[in-house]
């Protein structure tokens, strides 16, 4: 099937927000009624109490008994050009997991098999998930548990047709080198697929409005939904039609080089290939006794009041997962990130400045990143870029998309970034800094086609632009 044909039934669905299988009022009250209470319990314990994970003795490394899962160990990073070079903790697993959407058509429409998923580190135990997010080292049963629901479609997709298949990168600042496999991969109409319990169908449109619910779409659905190739929803030169909704479907159809993106694709490529050139940092795994200005207590990793996480263990209990009980260290934030990508309108056609950015535990240690992203203390951004301030504006005139999203709640604890879009108008400069540049919705949904283009935030905030369009 062509990517244009492809592309067309996706965005028929994401203009689908009827009720085909279900409409959203009956997803509501499904979601209210899904069991919460008794069903799960998540406790922080102290490190002595993590049963079957343990400090080697060593390298200082947190890791578990059968050598597998992941491991807490650390990262130096020589900036270069004179700096001194730093460490941190870091989390290294090194096996590709599986982010897995199913797909359908009912009534001609595609919908996604969605799934209510528990994890220790989510802000409010459920969300909703890819069919299969899982790691190697769950969906091949190492915990010896249940196995895992759906996984044989995206392990051996032999029986369906594969619609999107890209490994795509994780928090850069968090992971060493860590990359899922996202994938979508598509039924034939009529092939009997059984609703597990915790499982839902929905259209790429009723998804979409769900984004706009603080905590609730997960980072690793969010990330394959980005990876969706998708046309514009509407026509953007109906008469009537919003100015800047049309110029988001303006912008989504400019694709490649087209003349009306402001940077040609080869470009962009070019400037993100340059920037990976130039980086002067080198990386290296060490262990985390040799992380300085880290200290390990009973109860906690921290590196002071200026640090802006720190790894802690829980006992999990959970009835409805593949084990029922198990302990984990989770990296716990110390404040809500802040993603956003600053937008203008250039001859009726959206456009996103992006960053190319270096973090310490991406393979190829830049990729592209949200126009402003890091940390914030107090309301104010921390070290998020020349641009924090147009990001964080409070005009609501300018704000398209503000939504708290949060990151993966299988290695994170209570991780949570606010995600915006911000029109900033004239106040954006034609002629960006070194660093920026500017690019259209198609030319980025053009790069997330291939690993390593755009990071796990840019891709979250790709997803969310589609939702204004």
């Amino acid at each position: 099937m062509k990517q244009a044909e492809v592309a067309a039934r996706f965005a028929a669905s994401a203009a689908h927000g009827g009720a085909v299988v279900g409409s959203l009022e009956r997803f509501h009250t499904w979601w209210g009624g899904l069991p919460r209470s008794g069903a799960y319990a998540v406790e922080p314990v102290p490190f002595g109490a993590l049963e079957q994970w343990g400090f080697a003795p060593r390298t200082g490394d947190l890791v578990h008994a059968t050598g597998g899962f992941f491991s807490i160990e650390g990262v130096r990073v020589h900036p270069g050009g004179g700096a001194d070079p730093w460490t941190r903790p870091i989390i290294h697993q090194p096996e590709i997991g599986i982010l897995g959407i199913l797909v359908q058509e009912f009534d001609g429409v595609l919908h996604c098999l969605m799934q209510a998923k528990f994890e220790p580190g989510n802000v409010n135990v459920r969300q909703l998930s890819p069919t299969v997010q899982a790691t190697r080292s769950n969906y091949t049963r190492l915990h010896e548990g249940r196995s895992t629901p759906y996984a044989e479609y995206f392990r051996d997709p032999g029986a369906g047709r594969v619609l999107v298949d890209v490994l795509q990168s994780e928090q850069g600042g968090w992971f060493w080198r860590k990359h899922n496999r996202n994938i979508v991969v598509e039924v034939p109409p009529g092939t009997d697929v059984p609703v597990r319990e915790g499982f839902c169908w929905l259209t790429l449109g009723q998804i979409r409005a769900l984004l706009r619910t603080d905590d609730l779409v997960n980072m690793d659905a969010r990330t394959v939904l980005a990876c969706m190739p998708v046309e514009p929803v509407g026509d953007a030169e109906a008469p009537g039609a919003d100015p800047f909704t049309a110029a988001v479907r303006r912008s989504t159809a400019a694709r490649g080089d087209d003349p009306r993106a402001r940077t040609s694709l080869g470009a962009v490529i070019s400037r993100l290939t340059d920037a990976k050139a130039r980086c002067l940092w080198k990386t290296e795994r060490v262990p985390l006794a040799e992380v300085d200005g880290w200290e390990c207590g009973a109860d906690a990793i921290s590196g002071g009041p200026d640090t802006d996480f720190r790894i802690v263990g829980v006992r999990v209990g959970a009835r409805h997962r593949e084990v029922g009980r198990w302990y984990q260290p989770l990296l716990e934030p110390t404040d809500v990130g802040l993603a956003a990508f600053v937008v203008r309108v250039f001859d009726g056609v959206l456009h996103v400045l992006v960053c190319a950015r270096p973090e310490p535990g991406l393979l190829d240690l830049v990729e592209m990143a949200p126009t402003a992203q890091g940390r914030t203390r107090g309301g104010a951004a921390a070290s998020a870029g020349p641009f924090a301030d147009l990001a964080l504006t409070d005009d609501p005139a300018r704000v398209r998309f503000d939504t708290v999203l949060s990151e993966e709640g299988g290695r994170f604890r209570h991780a949570r970034t606010r995600y915006r879009v911000v029109d900033a108008g004239a106040d954006a400069p034609e002629d960006p800094p070194e660093g920026f540049c500017w690019v259209t919705v198609g030319q980025l949904m053009d790069l997330v086609r291939h690993a390593h283009y755009l990071n796990i935030e840019a891709r979250t905030l790709l997803a969310c632009l589609h939702t204004l369009g």
